[in-house]
């Protein structure tokens, strides 16, 4: 007969394998994001520390500047996969794929896919899963990222690291999940990073060959164009779920604490506008004054007039009365 020793070492046995399991879980979930942990209730929206490491891993690799060094080429290429890279984020990812404030073709729905998965942001589908559910919520106690409701680091960057945040819940995004090309990039997110690293190190590497004259290295262009580029422009993006629902004025009354805010507007390319966006996240454009510098507008003012995207959303009339109104 089984004896309470022999359940004890059991129960230890059955608890080292589940947590063996999770942990496994978790590496493949690092490549292969259809592998999903099924937490307790009460870990579910707790850190995965393990899930966590490539993010921590992308931070301290910048402290490889001291020992790369640096050059023109590299800051250009940073500076230039910055700004690519952002529009991706606030034009497609943001005002096309979370609310469709434009309509496109499907060659150019998946470029710009691309292009936003190269961020390290997750895919398109997650991303604008995620953000719809925010809109419906926010600053509200269902709202992941509202520093009134979770404190200002856990909205800025902590979130997005539990075991519910890594889910892309597929019913909130009806209009998006029947294209298996976006499935992929949401299944398989870190592909894109990984190429587009692999990349500018060959290019670094490249560069040092054939013109020695420029100083730049594998390495260089690699921490520089990718490491250093990618974390500044995630930082930049998540000031809009934290220091946008802090600091700022309001023009509108919504329901939440979206603030609009000139500073935060210029490094997001526009989405510093945030009161106007969350009174009216139906248009294309999200300065609403002429006066409010909205980069990503201008830029799918471009992709329109090139025949690459169209049906740009305006502002209504009414919305621009209510703010003289209120």
């Amino acid at each position: 007969m089984p004896t309470r020793e022999t359940d004890v070492r059991n129960d230890k046995s059955l608890a080292i394998e589940q947590r063996t399991l999770g942990a496994v879980a978790a590496l493949r979930g690092w490549f292969d994001t259809q592998i999903q942990i099924d937490a307790a209730d009460e870990r579910a929206n707790r850190l995965d520390w393990l899930r966590a490491v490539p993010f921590i891993a992308l931070h301290v690799a910048c402290v490889a500047v001291f020992w790369v060094g640096v050059s023109p080429v590299a800051l250009i290429i940073a500076t230039a996969l910055y700004a690519i890279r952002m529009f991706a984020l606030t034009g497609f990812y943001h005002r096309y794929f979370s609310h469709r404030t434009f309509r496109t073709s499907r060659p150019v729905q998946f470029f710009f896919a691309l292009i936003g998965a190269a961020c390290v942001q997750r895919g398109p589908l997650w991303w604008a899963a995620h953000h719809r559910h925010h809109h419906r919520h926010a600053d509200t106690e269902l709202d992941p990222h509202s520093p009134s409701v979770t404190g200002f680091l856990w909205s800025h960057m902590g979130w997005f690291l539990t075991p519910n945040a890594f889910r892309t819940d597929m019913s909130r995004i009806p209009d998006l999940r029947d294209y298996p090309e976006l499935r992929w990039l949401d299944r398989y997110d870190t592909a894109i990073p990984v190429a587009l690293a692999v990349v500018l190190y060959a290019l670094g590497a490249l560069l040092h060959h054939v013109a020695p004259s420029l100083g730049t290295t594998g390495g260089q262009m690699l921490v520089w164009g990718f490491f250093v580029s990618t974390v500044v422009l995630f930082h930049a993006t998540v000031t809009i779920n934290s220091l946008a629902h802090r600091f700022g004025h309001r023009r509108y009354p919504t329901g939440d604490d979206s603030r609009n805010n000139v500073w935060l507007a210029l490094i997001t390319f526009g989405e510093g506008w945030h009161n106007n966006h969350h009174f009216y996240p139906g248009s294309a454009r999200q300065g609403f004054r002429w006066w409010e510098i909205d980069i990503t507008w201008y830029g799918l003012k471009l992709l329109q007039a090139c025949g690459l995207v169209w049906d740009l959303k305006p502002v209504p009339a009414w919305v621009v009365d209510k703010a003289r109104h209120s």
